[in-house]
């Protein structure tokens, strides 16, 4: 059986662009342990799911998200 397709939140909200500053937004696609959220899980379409782990490996670069969260405990 097959589900039916997930519409992509970013798609809704009607942003164009993924912002790699942002990390309130990219936090919601990350998994609690520092993972990129597959799209067939997150709903996203190809074009945002290619911005948005883009934009994630941006923002790790730059510090403003960590790599794996929980680290050094």
């Amino acid at each position: 059986m097959r589900r039916p397709r997930k519409s992509c939140p970013v798609c809704e909200m009607g942003i164009r662009q993924v912002d790699y500053k942002d990390d309130r937004s990219l936090s919601r696609f990350i998994t609690e342990r520092g993972k990129i959220i597959p799209s067939r899980l997150s709903g996203m379409c190809a074009r945002h799911q290619r911005q948005l782990s883009q934009a994630i490996k941006r923002a790790r670069h730059l510090a403003l998200i960590p790599y794996v969260r929980g680290h050094g405990r």
